[in-house]
């Protein structure tokens, strides 16, 4: 599975923003206490029947907390025929931290 981490996503946002979708499968509570501004939230357990809001040929990039779950999403949707779907190292937490120090953690 294809990694990458919030430098380079960040650069993705920067010169390439209509291409790259933001996907993030963290719960509600979390995702309401930081998000990357246009991620889509779809909580992890809700991936499968919600898959028809998700475009397979569209350049994916998963999210969630640290890396985990976003990673066991990623590979489904590779399973389900997404041809280019990347999981973010270390999530929201590494996007915090890199990137937007102000974003809140938890």
């Amino acid at each position: 599975m294809r990694e990458i981490d919030a430098r380079e996503l960040q650069s993705w946002l920067v010169t390439d923003r209509g291409s790259v979708g933001l996907l993030d499968v963290r719960e509600p509570w979390e995702v309401a206490h930081c998000r990357i501004e246009g991620s889509l939230s779809v909580p992890m357990g809700e991936i499968a029947s919600r898959l028809g809001e998700l475009d397979p040929g569209k350049r994916t990039v998963v999210i969630c907390h640290h890396g985990a779950r976003s990673m066991h999403v990623a590979m489904w949707l590779a399973q389900q025929g997404f041809a280019d779907v990347i999981n973010l190292r270390g999530g929201i937490d590494a996007w915090a931290r890199d990137i937007d120090p102000a974003m809140p953690v938890y």
